[in-house]
């Protein structure tokens, strides 16, 4: 961060991550994405699928350093998206590379304004509404066949 001139919350997470505070720099165990994310202005992260999910709930621009399983996939569509760079491999990222990307994601308006975008459409979602309905339909389409056949 001191690179790059902004501040940052680092969350030390599962992965352990030795780091202290400083004056940009503040490391915390673990904090709730849905409290944190909406305080920030971008969000850099490993690319699961749940972070994934809160960060772009919260409007904000992302960068995904992927390490394994699905995190690619979700890094590619971050980029896809127009929500934020190209991912960066957390194994091949370098001070210089990392601070580039922060860079680019904070003061891209074009990320923003999608990510604006697509938080809005996320939440104007009913998951579970459509999760019943769907379900609803199978019950119904299950007691049609049953008098049937």
């Amino acid at each position: 961060m001191e690179r790059s001139g902004i501040r940052a919350v680092v969350s030390r997470g599962w992965g352990a991550l030795r780091a202290d505070s400083s004056d940009r720099l503040h490391v915390v165990d673990q904090v709730p994405h849905s409290w944190l994310f909406p305080r920030v202005s971008a969000v850099v992260h490993h690319g699961g699928s749940g972070t994934t999910a809160a960060g772009l709930r919260a409007d904000k621009p992302t960068l995904v350093c992927p390490v394994l399983g699905d995190q690619p996939f979700w890094g590619r569509r971050i980029h896809e998206l127009g929500v934020g760079p190209r991912p960066l491999p957390l194994r091949s990222a370098t001070a210089d590379t990392l601070t580039a990307r922060i860079l680019d994601l904070v003061t891209s308006a074009s990320f923003a304004h999608r990510a604006r975008e697509i938080g809005a459409a996320i939440r104007a979602e009913d998951g579970p509404g459509a999760a019943i309905a769907a379900l609803e339909s199978i019950q119904a389409a299950h007691r049609t066949y049953r008098r049937v056949g």
